[in-house]
């Protein structure tokens, strides 16, 4: 794995880092592919329970697409050297949305500075934003004659509504942190210099919980979006039998039985 990106497992918990700091943390086709290989395998990795995605430094969390690199793309594109430009879409950022927003697990996005363009897709991809106060959200993409990538079409109307997430398509403007919470964008806004712990804290909470019925609430989240009340009653009768069969429902239901407290095995 490429140096640009940092893959920890510790105790279930895997934290994705994108290291590129110094570019606040822009993604050129190395780190890209680092990024969505990191995900896939976190995702397939049975011994990890819940995901932290964050990047390094106090500036930003990811600033989108590395225009350096993909200026040169261009001008290669445009003399009929390598491919096009924008297959990047298709090889890595359309995989490595899906590996954050459909593996059966928890993902937090801890937000440590700005979020722009493709940066701030992949925070909305998350189950969870945990944003520092200093740290917003741009999608930038109008602003590069480009249209919404990453899921971020999907995502953002979401969040916040059609109409909204329109407006900040098309007039891309950064959502500060306060208004990011009002607007649903992150689910807390906490001080810089808190981020990294209460985030690792929040995202070991969930990978200490019962792996197989958070997988199966995203499953049905996801399902339930664009199907009907019939269609998705009968995926909650699917979903609900593989959680009932996991072990972490026997020992959770002993648990209160016994008023103690589960320690779930993520089975």
């Amino acid at each position: 794995m490429a140096d640009s990106v940092l893959y920890e497992i510790d105790n279930g918990l895997a934290t994705i880092t994108i290291n590129r700091p110094e570019a606040m943390n822009a993604l050129d086709t190395a780190t890209k592919v680092a990024l969505r290989d990191a995900a896939v395998a976190a995702g397939e990795d049975r011994a990890v329970r819940a995901v932290l995605l964050t990047g390094a430094g106090d500036r930003a969390f990811c600033v989108g697409q590395d225009l350096k690199e993909h200026l040169g793309k261009l001008a290669a594109a445009k003399a009929g050297e390598g491919g096009p430009a924008l297959s990047t879409v298709r090889e890595h950022y359309n995989p490595l949305v899906t590996a954050l927003a459909s593996m059966p697990k928890p993902v937090v996005a801890a937000v440590n500075g700005v979020a722009a363009g493709a940066g701030a897709a992949l925070a909305w991809a998350c189950d969870f934003r945990l944003l520092a106060d200093h740290g917003g959200f741009n999608t930038s993409f109008a602003g590069v004659a480009l249209t919404a990538d990453s899921g971020a079409s999907w995502t953002l109307p979401r969040l916040v509504g059609h109409a909204k997430a329109a407006e900040l398509l098309m007039f891309p403007q950064t959502v500060k942190a306060d208004a990011a919470l009002q607007l649903g964008l992150a689910h807390q806004v906490l001080p810089a210099g808190e981020l990294a712990e209460a985030a690792r804290a929040f995202a070991r909470r969930l990978a200490e919980g019962p792996t197989v019925a958070y997988g199966a609430i995203k499953r049905s989240l996801a399902y339930g979006a664009s199907h009907s009340l019939v269609e998705t009653l009968a995926v909650e009768d699917e979903l609900q039998t593989l959680a009932g069969e996991s072990a972490d429902h026997s020992i959770a239901v002993e648990a209160f039985v016994n008023k103690s407290t589960p320690r779930f095995t993520g089975a």
